[in-house]
Parts: C-alpha cells; sequence; structure tokens
C-alpha cells in the first residue's frame, strides 16, 4: 500500500487529523491497532444513556473543543454539581455537605464523547482508514518509511505520524534505530490517566439527587477515591462515576472489585446504590494499546508535556509524534489532542506534504 501521509493511532490527535486531511482531499491512510477508533475515549451505551469510560470532560478557555463541537453540531451541557458533597475518611466514617463540587463549570458531551468519536470518524472516506491493523515496525528508507504490519503487510508512506501515547511509540521498531536519548525521553513521559481505571454504576433514577446529593464524593476508604454524576443530559438512565485509587499492580480482581464498589456505593450513597442496572468498569492500565508497566507508577501531579528537542526532526522529519502528551499548553487533555493534531498539521505543512 502506498500513501503520502500514514497517521497512526485513531484516537482523538490522529482522527482530527485525518479529518482536517479529508477536507483538503488530500491522500493519507489512518491505521488504529484497536478494532474500534477513539482510544483513550470510550463510551458504553445503556438504554438510552452514554456513559463516559475515558475523558468525560472539557472546559471554558479550551479554544479548540469549543470550536470543534460546535462544527460538528455537538451539543454540551454542564456537569450536574448542585447539592451536597460526602466526604468518607480512612476509617469509612461518610461526612456530609464537605468541600466544594470541583468539577462545576465543566462540560460535558450529548451522547458522551463517543459522539465526538463517531462524528469525525463519518468525516473520514472508509478507504483511508484502517482499525484493528497493528504497526509494530517502522523502517526509514531514502523515499520516506515503510510501516509494517502483525499480518506482514507494508505501508509504503513519505511521511508519518504517530499520535499513540509516546511509551507506546517507544517499543515499536526502529530502523535504522533511534537515538537512545530519544527513546529514553519517550519512556520518561507518563501517559496521561494511563494507570487509571474507571467505574461508572447506572440506575434507573437519580435518587441521591433526591436526597439533596450532587453525586460528588471523596474518599479515603476506597475503591473509589473521588465519584461524580454521570447521567445524560436529560432523561434517564442516570449514573455515578468514580475514579479507582486501588493501584493496579495484580490489586485489580475484577470480581473482587465488584462487590468493593457495590458496597462504596451503598455506603455513599444508600442501599438503592447496591444494585446498578449496570456497572462498567475499565481499567486503562491493563489496555495494552495505551499503558506499559512504566504506568502502573502513580502521578501524583499533572506532567509538564511539551515536545522535547530530541523528539523533534525525527529521521529528517519524516517521523512526527502528535499525541496529546507533546502538546505544550494543554498536554493530557482533549484540547491537548487538538494542540498536537494542529502541530502535526503544522509539521506535516513544513516539510512539503
Amino acid at each position: 500500500m502506498q500513501t503520502q501521509t500514514l497517521i497512526i493511532g485513531g484516537g482523538l490527535s490522529g482522527l482530527a487529523l485525518a479529518a482536517r486531511l479529508a477536507a483538503e482531499g488530500r491522500d493519507f491512510r489512518l491505521v488504529e491497532a484497536r478494532d474500534r477508533w477513539g482510544g483513550r475515549i470510550l463510551t458504553e451505551r445503556f438504554g438510552e444513556g452514554a456513559f463516559d469510560l475515558g475523558p468525560s470532560w472539557f472546559w471554558p478557555g479550551q479554544p479548540r473543543m469549543a470550536a470543534l463541537t460546535e462544527r460538528l453540531g455537538l451539543t454540551r451541557f454542564d456537569q450536574f454539581y448542585e447539592g451536597d458533597l460526602l466526604y468518607e475518611d480512612e476509617t469509612g466514617h461518610i461526612q456530609r455537605g464537605q468541600g466544594f463540587a470541583s468539577m462545576q463549570g465543566s462540560w460535558r458531551l450529548r451522547g458522551g464523547m463517543g459522539s465526538l468519536i463517531d462524528a469525525l470518524v463519518r468525516d473520514i472516506p472508509e478507504d483511508q482508514r484502517l482499525s484493528a491493523t497493528p504497526i509494530r515496525a517502522l523502517h526509514g528508507t531514502a523515499d520516506g518509511v515503510t510501516a509494517r504490519t502483525d499480518f506482514g503487510q507494508e505501508i509504503n508512506a513519505q511521511q508519518v505520524v504517530l499520535t499513540v501515547p509516546l511509551r507506546i511509540a517507544a517499543r515499536l521498531s526502529y530502523v535504522p534505530a533511534l537515538p537512545n536519548d530519544t527513546i529514553a525521553t519517550m519512556e520518561s513521559i507518563p501517559t496521561w490517566m494511563a494507570g487509571q481505571a474507571k467505574a461508572v454504576a447506572v440506575y434507573d433514577r437519580p435518587f441521591w439527587r433526591d436526597a439533596g446529593l450532587s453525586g460528588d464524593a471523596m474518599s479515603r476508604f476506597g475503591p473509589m477515591v473521588e465519584c461524580h454524576d454521570a447521567s445524560p443530559m436529560r432523561g434517564g438512565p442516570y449514573a455515578i462515576f468514580g475514579f479507582i485509587g486501588v493501584p493496579p499492580a495484580g490489586r485489580r480482581d475484577r470480581h473482587a472489585l465488584d462487590r468493593q464498589l457495590r458496597a462504596q456505593l451503598s455506603r455513599l450513597f444508600g442501599p438503592e446504590a447496591q444494585a446498578p442496572k449496570s456497572l462498567f468498569v475499565k481499567d486503562w492500565a491493563a489496555d495494552p494499546c495505551t499503558a506499559t508497566d512504566l504506568d502502573h507508577r502513580p502521578v501524583h501531579a499533572h506532567p509538564d508535556y511539551g515536545l522535547p528537542h530530541v523528539l523533534s526532526r525525527l529521521w529528517d522529519n519524516a517521523l512526527i509524534l502528535s499525541g496529546t502528551e507533546v502538546a505544550p499548553t494543554f498536554g493530557g487533555f482533549l484540547e491537548g489532542a487538538l494542540e498536537a493534531a494542529d502541530r502535526g498539521y503544522d509539521a506535516l505543512q513544513r516539510n512539503g506534504d
């Protein structure tokens, strides 16, 4: 297969770049290892509800997300925050009315973040995108780059844009080999939220709202360390989601975790919370397209993202890095994925694509 530009990674950054090139009638191929599009964006459906197991929010002051959702005709709405917040201390004792609604002012999308992915995929011609096609090796040549898939296919391109997490990119085979400091730098940059797990409990009605609770909770007892209302824009089914604070290494047994999650939901929000209609759990640390063993180490603050010098001008600019972790302003966020897509597009323009 021959193409001018090969984009590896069908998350938000790769999809946004591909949609932009498609709108200009450019020659490209977008390749994704998973059998679905979206990368770290994952939206599950139950009845008429859509529930995010990856990123859920974006914020005012993030112009690319605002512009893209408007262009695609998507509807944003405010995160629900009205009511009391709960705090669970180290002993499991619960206090009501402690703290503040930390996500007040954030926006969610009607239909979940998956609606953003679905809309972008529709903008990309079917014959220019391939899913379920892992790339394992890149070979720099005099004419560009040859990518080799798990299935023995070869894709020849003048330039390759890698939008996968940098730690995943570091594990590809490169011929000629990338410099040692380039690989070491890739491995040193944490993949944002890659070590996390997220749970969403779905219910017929928002009984916590009836009790004057916002759905917000903070816990030092666990397994969830932070909870929020995850209900749709209007109507049901309704939901609460939480970030799971149990360390990933060998301690996220799904059967045991389900029992612990139901028990915690009951402690926080009452006995009705113990029996959700559905309980979704996504352990991103166990997702080989997202996390490596390095991501099992806790990240205690938002990393200082950007594109270090040793990650630029690779293979005479035939290899471009363009995932959210290289975005200098909004790295790690959805806005950062779009910022990185813009930088990838600019790099292609500079290189005469």
